[in-house]
């Protein structure tokens, strides 16, 4: 494969990207109503399936996106992409619905510098998702009226990163992800008044809001192992995710229903794209693994969030709580160099994640539990097929609030070639 083929891939790539960005969402939980959305804690494809195991441990065969001190482990060029579908069992303990949300959730590449020594990253990812659908009705006080509020949420926080690894010491790297933030969170209220009888009365309101995100962040990762024996590893890794004020502009209008989302129609407009940020809390991440070469691996890892500082647009806070998340997690790869049997060579991948949210309603902090599943099936010598499946539940049905029941799975493939410096001899 030709530079030229790879860098029109990417770009191909990037661009459905961004433009399926518009209309699809990765999450459809209802808790995305609050903050910026459901945060991606838990890495690409191949991590998901070991519950978000990958600060600590990654392999040469796919990118590695959630350390990128761990990049000097992609020795050859890796080009990796997956889509993820998310499906929803919403219950509130007197109804229960049916919700999803899927669409492309990563395009990202990796190729070695000085191979095993240095290597650069690049790509693009969501990092939150908003996609939700309320529906709340109560009285009008001092009325027989009723009124029906439809609250909807779509968009979310994606990145365009460039990343580098490199040794400094034997056994020893750190690497530096940096990133430029952008994509939009919109939010619809339409209120419509009803008689006794619920019919409809008058002309229903909308309130119409979007936040647009621009601006950068920056990640920094560290990476430790040493020998257990002649044939395993221990792997340390730590990162540091810095976001701070994020900065973007608000557009809010109200109108008439239909008409609050059209900016060329009629209505009142609230905030003309007026410049501001929001105050996200930095990410830390820690994490050990256990290796036994080209055979297993298994690993322990956690990251924390100070949530409970974040800080609207508007400049309320208190709207989130500290969020933590821990993840036990491996794979097993029965035969790696089992050749002419396709089972033995596909790596399994097993995980438990446990989940502190950010979100606290009526004095409940949501949590979230989790096991995963997932596998990565041999295309050919170098490339593969990747699957993950997490089966999981959010929430509760306590005091009013809602549990989600949910399945979560992920398809990706990862393009391997290591031909990326050799020089063409035939042409």
């Amino acid at each position: 494969m030709s530079i030229s083929t790879r860098i029109k891939l990417l770009s191909a790539f990037c661009s459905f990207f961004i433009f399926s960005e518009v209309y699809s969402q990765s999450s459809a939980s209802t808790y995305s109503a609050l903050g910026i959305g459901d945060f991606n804690n838990s890495g690409l494809t191949t991590n998901q399936g070991m519950g978000g195991l990958g600060i600590s441990f990654g392999t040469g065969w796919s990118v590695n996106y959630m350390n990128p001190a761990l990049s000097t482990r992609n020795t050859i060029f890796n080009f990796q992409a997956a889509f993820n579908y998310e499906r929803i069992n919403v219950n509130s303990g007197e109804i229960s619905e049916l919700a999803d949300g899927g669409g492309l959730s990563y395009v990202l590449m990796s190729l070695p510098i000085n191979s095993g020594k240095s290597s650069i990253g690049m790509g693009i990812n969501q990092l939150t998702s908003v996609n939700y659908n309320l529906l709340v009705s109560g009285q009008v006080a001092g009325t027989d009226f009723n009124s029906l509020n439809r609250i909807d949420g779509v968009g979310g926080i994606s990145e365009a990163y460039l990343s580098t690894g490199f040794i400094v010491a034997k056994n020893l790297s750190l690497g530096v992800h940096g990133s430029y933030l952008f994509g939009s969170t919109i939010r619809t209220n339409q209120l419509t008044l009803l008689d006794e009888t619920g019919a409809p009365i008058g002309i229903s309101s909308e309130l119409y809001q979007r936040f647009s995100v621009s601006d950068f962040a920056i990640k920094g990762g560290a990476h430790y192992f040493f020998r257990a024996g002649s044939k395993h590893n221990v792997h340390i890794g730590a990162i540091y995710q810095a976001f701070g004020n994020i900065n973007g502009k608000e557009f809010a209008k109200t109108g008439n229903f239909g008409e609050a989302s059209r900016p060329d129609s009629d209505g009142e407009v609230i905030s003309d794209n007026i410049p501001g940020s929001v105050y996200v809390p930095n990410n830390i991440g820690f994490g050990i693994s256990f290796e036994k070469i080209n055979k297993f691996v298994i690993g322990l890892e956690g990251q924390y969030q100070q949530l409970s500082g974040f800080r609207s647009f508007d400049g309320n806070t208190g709207e989130l709580g500290d969020s933590f998340k821990v993840a036990l997690g491996g794979q097993i790869t029965p035969d790696f160099g089992a050749v002419d049997n396709l089972l033995k060579r596909t790596t399994y991948r097993f995980g438990l994640e446990y989940q502190q949210t950010p979100y606290v309603l009526s004095s409940i902090q949501v949590q979230d539990v989790g096991i995963n599943f997932g596998g990565s099936v041999p295309i050919n010598s170098l490339s593969l097929t990747n699957f993950a499946i997490k089966l999981g539940t959010r929430g509760t049905t306590e005091n009013g609030l809602i549990r989600e029941n949910y399945v979560n799975f992920s398809l990706g493939f990862s393009l391997n070639d290591n031909t990326w410096f050799y020089k063409r001899v035939f042409e």
